[in-house]
């Protein structure tokens, strides 16, 4: 290909221009509401399937500020499709658009009430009219194994020590930060904020009403910033193949659709996790609700990498001594990228077989 026509196509992709279509795996709606959209992946052949062989439903919580489309971004880079392959059913809750109207939202709105409710419709549906509804109480015997990956692991992780009642029969957290001390830049930003007590961060957060949706795409395009200087050149060298580059386009979209923080979220963030350090703890104030991460009662799979920009393996690791009481915690290295650890050729080959084997071993 000449430089002219390469220069073309770039500019041809740039303008919008899409290679294939955008493929979803295929599934249901279970419940539609604001920041709650449930979806059940596979098709009934497929529930009766997991049923029969006694799997346990998989919810999948996604990270907050990321679309849920994060589990199932297309052929080849599919977490639903990766679980429906060795026979398990996903769900996956869906939190939505987060806009400014959506500023008093804070972490308890999720582990108090969103994947709660989750929970207990996946139950309902997977285990039929029994355990029909929205409540989990007296659903011992309709277990649910939790995946989530980035944040979503520290909603799912506070979900289960908040409500111990719960049918989670596992949690597996995926590039989550447990201490963010570990995290590049913090421990800076907050030796800065010491002397003011954290309160111009505080109140910028408060102004802005949370963290704007284009600010978090213009972040997290920046922790792969060599991938953006590269893309020109991998277009080129890749012209004539076209699943090479709607792998690309994927990720293109999936960046470009990430919503924004709430107010609240923003602001527990920055004191309870940050400034406080309370995460690392083990124990987290949320202005008077208390949650001890400690006393979780179920197994614990833990995934962190050496590459990850956003997670540093120190953060994800933590969990290992965090989770000392829980009943088995396993931690596993898979060195990719923050989205790699769960879409791609790496998770392919090395995250979801691993996490297919822990739930395989309770399983027994």
């Amino acid at each position: 290909m000449s430089r002219v026509d390469g220069a073309r196509l770039v500019l041809r992709l740039a303008r919008g221009h899409q290679v294939s279509p955008d493929a979803q795996t295929p599934h249901t709606v279970i419940h539609s509401g604001p920041h709650r959209e449930l979806r059940r992946y596979g098709t009934d052949e497929d529930l009766a399937t997991a049923r029969a062989a006694g799997r346990p439903p998989v919810l999948l919580v996604p990270p907050l500020a990321v679309s849920a489309r994060c589990y199932d971004l297309g052929p080849g880079q599919s977490v639903v499709a990766g679980l429906l392959a060795s026979g398990r059913v996903p769900y996956v809750v869906d939190f939505g658009e987060v806009t400014r109207a959506d500023k008093d939202m804070g972490f308890g709105d999720y582990f108090d009430d969103i994947v709660p409710q989750a929970i207990g419709r996946v139950v309902g549906d997977f285990y039929g009219d029994a355990h029909h509804g929205e409540s989990t109480e007296g659903v011992g015997d309709a277990p649910v194994d939790v995946v989530a990956w980035s944040l979503g692991g520290t909603i799912a992780l506070l979900t289960a020590a908040a409500h111990p009642d719960l049918p989670i029969r596992s949690i597996t957290a995926i590039g989550t930060p447990l201490d963010y001390d570990a995290l590049p830049l913090y421990p800076l930003v907050k030796k800065v904020m010491k002397p003011l007590g954290g309160t111009p961060v505080t109140a910028a957060i408060r102004a802005l009403g949370g963290i704007p949706a284009p600010l978090v795409r213009i972040a997290y395009r920046g922790t792969a910033w060599q991938r953006e200087l590269k893309k020109p050149g991998y277009i080129m060298r890749n012209a004539h193949d076209t699943e090479a580059l709607a792998r690309m386009q994927v990720i293109d979209r999936f960046q470009n659709s990430m919503p924004g923080y709430a107010g609240e979220v923003s602001r527990q963030m920055w004191e309870n996790f940050v400034y406080r350090g309370e995460l690392a703890t083990g124990v987290v104030d949320f202005d008077g609700r208390s949650v001890d991460l400690t006393a979780i009662g179920v197994p614990i799979q833990l995934f962190g990498s050496h590459r990850d920009a956003i997670t540093s393996w120190q953060a994800a690791r933590h969990g290992v001594e965090l989770f000392a009481d829980s009943p088995h915690v396993h931690f596993t290295t898979v060195e990719t990228s923050h989205l790699g650890l769960i879409a791609g050729d790496v998770a392919a080959h090395e995250t979801w077989p691993r996490v297919d084997e822990f739930l395989d071993s309770l399983d027994g």
